[in-house]
């Protein structure tokens, strides 16, 4: 599909993350103004609640843009995404006839807040990049042992926290914890030493289910995607884990960055899982691509110092995909509900260099690797990690905005009232 384009003049740049081809959905503010809906072309946020409230915008079983998140035109399936995303595109298309009622409705970028694009029902996150899975595995089991047993035939996940999902910007606190090295008697509590990010996307349910549902059906349950951190720390995660999993290393803050990109709007990039090394289970059986070209990003820039990007790597390489990360979930009847957060598990590539956290890129903190100005193991006090993705198309670019976070030094007595 080649770039459609608008009437708004920076959306038909070819490197502009929101082109008319996009079209993300977020929440933003702006001067005194309450939160509200809003969707990002070009250089501007189109405030769709106005446009609704103008008539211009009459999506079926409406309002649904009269509050401050997308949930409520997520719950309305996927007909009335299709037609929110039309009408969208013939108010915007260039030669549009409504041009001048909707130009009043455009509000530059650079003067808003953006906020939690929806609400966050439940959160979880999986374990699902091969190559991440086998390098996290061999530093503490061997390559023999790499993957677990069931690693090859379900995608694993664990049961987040939904309180503690953050929109991109939010600062994040380094968290105390229970920490012991392998050469103390017991445990001690401390500040996180080994304070880590997680490269991954994350796919936001539109629509509910209650019962099992197939690989096919959980896709067209996806409203969108957003770019996803999972904050980590590592040394907390090494003595709690056992047996039962990740925990309080995992419940500091989760980061997304602040448009969800709809899954219309990914369709031209859609790209198979890779050859499975076992047969799945034909309830785990995509019937097509599930996975997208996503070019993915890592930078780091420490307090007033230059940024360094640390990380390349693509959503392509991830060995499940949502929609059958989704359709796991559901195999026990779980019910899926409008707003339900799936994070992807670390994305990482086949190569040093493609690493999607610092624990493998540092291995294990064994190996310090290079940024502007010095090195890094883990993450620093006053360091901003960035994750960036992109979807290059026919003379356009699909972005997600930046996903960004600045760790602050943990509390002095966490414990401490005022």
């Amino acid at each position: 599909m080649p770039l459609i384009r608008s009437w708004v003049q920076s959306a038909n740049a070819p490197d502009h993350p929101f082109p008319l081809n996009n079209l993300p959905c977020g929440v933003f503010s702006s001067s005194a103004d309450e939160p509200r809906c809003g969707v990002a072309i070009g250089d501007f946020v189109l405030d769709v609640a106005a446009l609704e409230e103008a008539g211009l915008l009459a999506l079926p079983d409406g309002p649904l843009l009269d509050v401050p998140f997308w949930n409520d035109v997520m719950e309305a399936g996927p007909d009335v995404w299709s037609a929110l995303r039309s009408r969208l595109t013939a108010l915007l298309a260039e030669g549009a006839a409504d041009r001048a009622a909707v130009e009043p409705c455009l509000v530059p970028l650079a003067d808003v807040t953006l906020h939690m694009p929806f609400l966050v029902s439940e959160y979880t996150d999986f374990y699902a990049g091969r190559h991440h899975a086998f390098n996290v595995g061999t530093m503490f089991r061997g390559a023999e042992n790499a993957l677990p047993p069931n690693w090859l035939h379900i995608p694993i996940g664990y049961n987040g926290r939904a309180s503690s999902v953050v929109v991109s910007g939010t600062e994040v606190r380094r968290p105390w914890g229970q920490l012991k090295g392998p050469n103390d008697d017991a445990p001690r509590f401390a500040p996180s030493a080994r304070f880590d990010i997680e490269l991954e996307m994350g796919a936001v349910v539109g629509t509910p289910s209650d019962g099992p549902v197939t690989v096919a059906e959980a896709d067209a349950m996806i409203f969108g995607y957003v770019l996803l951190n999972d904050w980590s720390a590592r040394d907390i995660q090494a003595w709690e884990y056992q047996p039962l999993g990740p925990f309080q290393a995992k419940a500091t803050a989760t980061t997304i960055s602040p448009w969800i990109v709809m899954r219309a709007a990914l369709e031209p990039f859609r790209t198979p899982t890779p050859p499975r090394e076992v047969p799945l289970l034909p309830h785990l059986q995509e019937p097509g691509p599930m996975l997208y070209d996503i070019a993915l990003e890592v930078s780091l820039t420490p307090e007033g110092g230059t940024e360094t990007v640390i990380s390349r790597t693509n959503y392509a390489e991830m060995y499940y995909s949502a929609a059958q990360q989704l359709a796991q979930h559901s195999t026990c009847g779980c019910p899926m509900n409008t707003g339900d957060l799936l994070g992807s598990g670390t994305i990482s590539g086949p190569t040093k260099e493609s690493r999607g956290s610092l624990l493998e890129l540092s291995w294990g903190g064994k190996e310090p690797f290079a940024i502007a100005g010095g090195t890094r193991s883990f993450v620093e006090d006053n360091d901003t990690l960035t994750l960036r993705g992109r979807c290059k198309g026919d003379g356009y670019t699909i972005g997600f905005g930046d996903c960004t976070g600045r760790v602050i030094p943990a509390l002095a007595d966490p414990y401490k009232r005022t």
